[in-house]
């Protein structure tokens, strides 16, 4: 299951973690945020070496302007706290994998 992250907890869970993180910026009112939201958790499932983190772009704004949100759903990949690639709206599971490969 996906960690919720505020922007009290996002240095912890998603900038020091060890390894990487795949962070989604979503919405309860986005379509495409929630028929994203099972492909994420079967990545999550066949993935154990990838964290999945979900930020709610509503209640998390400072957030989603740090790293640039225009549209959601959008996903980016961190690794070593860094940002290494994104993907806007809704993609198949390949495409994150894609993101994953580099």
């Amino acid at each position: 299951m996906a960690t919720h992250v505020t922007v009290q907890d996002f240095e912890t869970q998603v900038e020091r973690a060890s390894g990487p993180v795949l962070v989604d910026f979503w919405a309860d009112w986005c379509g495409p945020c929630r028929m994203l939201a099972p492909v994420l958790e079967q990545l999550e499932a066949e993935r154990p070496d990838i964290k999945v983190c979900k930020v709610d772009i509503d209640r998390e704004v400072e957030l989603a302007q740090r790293f640039g949100v225009m549209s959601i759903p959008t996903v980016v990949l961190f690794e070593n706290g860094k940002e290494k690639s994104r993907s806007v709206g809704l993609v198949p599971k390949e495409r994150l994998l894609m993101l994953l490969e580099g």
